[in-house]
């Protein structure tokens, strides 16, 4: 095989105007429950002083809805977060006797909050459950509810959910009633479209339609890909982001075979933790994590609350192995590179990551290697990581970690990175050692990684108009 070669460098465009220090206050009006934000106000000015200046292309973030194992409450999951909670347990939902992982960041009581009806409640899977409630909040955090879609062209408005490994509870299920009695629900649940199709289908959205499955990487690649159908003027509005239900056996199984999952059944609640020496694989988890991405033109008009904007993205391969990182980084080191050119900003500005971490021995630190690689001074950085407290949600991780990411630009805290005793000497980055750290975030950056050698990376900030 061929030598790998360094990925072309390109000239980084220097910082004309620095971000002011503090950030714009909000608008009088009330803010929605799921964060504050700023009101946007239509105006034939509107542009910003690097970056994308059209505000048709600009995507601000409107709404924000999770289900995850600390609630399906924005705030209340950032909350825990901020506080070091650990979400992960013994799994009391099936019979673990026979399993060599005993343990998973599970939902404790999943709730639809009515926002399911009863019979859809019934057949669907988990998986698609937690999709149809995380993206009706985030509609109503964005208030596009009902009522409002009702005056809008919903030709226009899109959804991009996907998922990693599907209706996997369903399909078990199914399978173990045998051949013949197979219900007709049997079929749809594993096709990881469905997440989108429920949602378009019962809220009446009418745009693009439809889910990426990259493994862990999904929600990321899901982001990228509903901000490129706004930008390219198709949409003006997107439902983005990932779901999740995999914490079954076959799914612990299989990722046990794969020697993927961490086996310290003796402290679970310690088995998550990224960077550390004694870490020995990630801990599964789920939930689901739906942005509501518009084009600051469609937002303004409407008088939008803005959470914060999307600045760019990217995507790119390893081309090396299905499941191991490459030891050089290089697709690692593209993807960052590429998003930071993507959304304008120079590597300089960086000051926050929230990193893919999932606390497995070989890839925390080919992360963290490509990371040092791409960034010169990381000395302003700080860098967590959320699965030490939720766990790995796979397809969904990077929606919630794009959540967690944007909280922290609004509160201006970091969460914790918690069980870090030993850090790797290789780990010069301030991984936010078990206790939140005030930190005011000019430029955030959320990588995603998954099997199959998949990088996506996006890039958010505070939005200034």
């Amino acid at each position: 095989m061929a030598a790998a070669t360094k990925p072309a460098s390109f000239a980084w465009r220097r910082l004309v105007n620095r971000r002011p220090s503090r950030r714009p206050s909000g608008s009088s009006a009330s803010p929605p429950v799921c964060s504050r934000g700023i009101t946007a106000m239509a105006s034939p000015t509107i542009a910003a002083p690097k970056r994308q200046k059209d505000p048709k292309k600009r995507i601000v973030i409107t709404g924000m809805g999770l289900v995850s194992v600390f609630g399906n409450d924005v705030d209340v999951f950032y909350d825990h977060l901020l506080q070091g909670s650990n979400g992960v347990n013994f799994i009391d939902r099936f019979d673990t006797s026979d399993l060599a992982v005993k343990f998973a960041a599970q939902i404790p009581s999943f709730c639809s909050e009515g926002l399911i009806d009863r019979k859809s409640d019934r057949r669907l899977d988990y998986c698609w459950k937690y999709g149809i409630v995380a993206g009706k909040k985030a509609l109503d955090c964005a208030n596009l509810g009902p009522q409002q879609l009702r005056n809008m062209d919903r030709s226009r408005i899109g959804v991009i959910v996907g998922s990693g490994v599907g209706g996997a509870d369903r399909t078990s299920m199914e399978a173990e009633r045998g051949y013949h009695r197979i219900s007709p629900f049997f079929m749809p649940s594993p096709i990881t479209s469905i997440g989108s199709a429920l949602l378009s289908i019962q809220i009446g959205l009418m745009g693009p339609s439809y889910s990426i499955s990259t493994a862990c990487a999904t929600s990321n690649f899901c982001l990228y890909a509903a901000a490129n159908h706004i930008r390219n003027g198709e949409v003006d509005v997107m439902l983005a982001g990932g779901t999740e239900a995999p914490i079954l056996p076959i799914g612990l199984v299989g990722f046990q075979a794969c020697r993927a999952l961490s086996q310290r059944n003796a402290e679970p609640r310690k088995a998550s933790r990224p960077w550390d020496k004694s870490r020995d694989g990630f801990v599964m988890g789920e939930g689901s994590g739906i942005l509501v991405m518009e084009s600051l033109e469609h937002a303004s008009k409407r008088g939008a609350n803005i959470i914060a904007e999307y600045l760019g993205g990217a995507i790119t391969c390893d081309a090396h192995h299905v499941t191991d990182p490459r030891s050089d980084g290089l697709g690692v080191i593209s993807c960052i590179t590429k998003s930071l050119e993507n959304a304008g900003v120079s590597q300089e500005e960086v000051n926050y990551i929230n990193a893919h971490a999932t606390s497995t021995p070989a890839g925390d630190l080919a992360e963290v290697n490509a990371i040092k690689k791409v960034f010169r001074d990381t000395s302003q950085i700080k860098m967590n990581a959320t699965k030490s407290m939720i766990g790995h949600c796979l397809g969904a991780a990077g929606g919630l970690e794009a959540i967690a990411t944007i909280k922290a630009i609004n509160s201006g805290w970091v969460h914790p990175t918690i069980n870090q005793y030993n850090l790797e000497p290789e780990v010069s980055i301030d991984t936010v050692p078990n206790v939140k750290q005030q930190h005011e975030i000019h430029v955030a950056v959320s990588n995603s990684f998954g099997f199959g050698g998949q990088n996506a990376v996006v890039v958010f900030a505070p939005f200034v108009p």
